[in-house]
This record gives C-alpha cells, sequence and structure tokens, in this order.
C-alpha cells in the first residue's frame, strides 16, 4: 500500500504524459502445462508479489488466468522505463520464477503494448486508492 501511494503522489505531482512516454507495458501470453498449474500459480503470485512490492520501477505485474481455459495466462507488466524491465529481469525473485517454471511453460509470446490514454492511468490509481 506505501509503494501504491507513492506512485499516486508522483503522478499527481508531475507531468502525467511525461511520465507515461518512457514506460514500458508488456502483456505476457503464457500456456502452462495442466499437470503443473497449481504449482506454477503459487510461484508467479510470489514473483509478482516480490517485483512489486521490492522493485521501485515496476508498477504492475498484474497475473491473470482465462476462467473458460486456466491453463491460459496473461500477465500485464508496467515498468516505469525499459532499464527498469532489465533490472527486473537480473533480480534473484525473477530469476528463481524462470527456472523453476521452465519446464511448466507451453509457450510463451511477449507483446509490448503502447498506452492510448495516459490521462486515465490517473484515475485508475485514484480508484484503487478509494
Amino acid at each position: 500500500m506505501k509503494y501504491l501511494l507513492a506512485i499516486l503522489f508522483f503522478i499527481y505531482n508531475n507531468d502525467v504524459s511525461a511520465q507515461t512516454k518512457n514506460m514500458m507495458i508488456r502483456l505476457s501470453e503464457i500456456e502452462i502445462d495442466s499437470n503443473y498449474l497449481k504449482e506454477y500459480k503459487s510461484i508467479l503470485q510470489e514473483e509478482s508479489r516480490a517485483s512489486v512490492q521490492l522493485e521501485p520501477g515496476v508498477i504492475a505485474i498484474y497475473p491473470m488466468y482465462q476462467k473458460e481455459n486456466p491453463t491460459q495466462i496473461r500477465i500485464l507488466e508496467i515498468y516505469a522505463t525499459r532499464e527498469a524491465y532489465e533490472a527486473h529481469l537480473r533480480t534473484p525473485h525473477f530469476q528463481k520464477y524462470k527456472t523453476s517454471t521452465l519446464r511448466m511453460v507451453k509457450s510463451l509470446k511477449l507483446v509490448d503494448m503502447d498506452n492510448i490514454d495516459s490521462q486515465t492511468m490517473v484515475e485508475i490509481f485514484r480508484k484503487m486508492h478509494n
């Protein structure tokens, strides 16, 4: 919660469009072997929490799965900068996630994205705070 408040303070007190211009946004599309699904989700949850809590440059790592096909995982990743993303890849918690889930992943597609309406991000964080 403290980290979210820091983000809100930063967003409210700075130019949002300048901040979002340097952000890196990615969708990870992952298919997991059903035999490992429970274990994979546990490891991913641990990694995503650690990333958001420990890394100032990680704005969001939000894992989800398709209700009708739970082996289809999607992760919304938002980093303050590309450098923050590259630093994330070197962290012990990411390295642990990557090496321990390698055999569980049937497919992985990384899709780089860009935002359409950076001003709406302020509203998203405002609503989360309320």
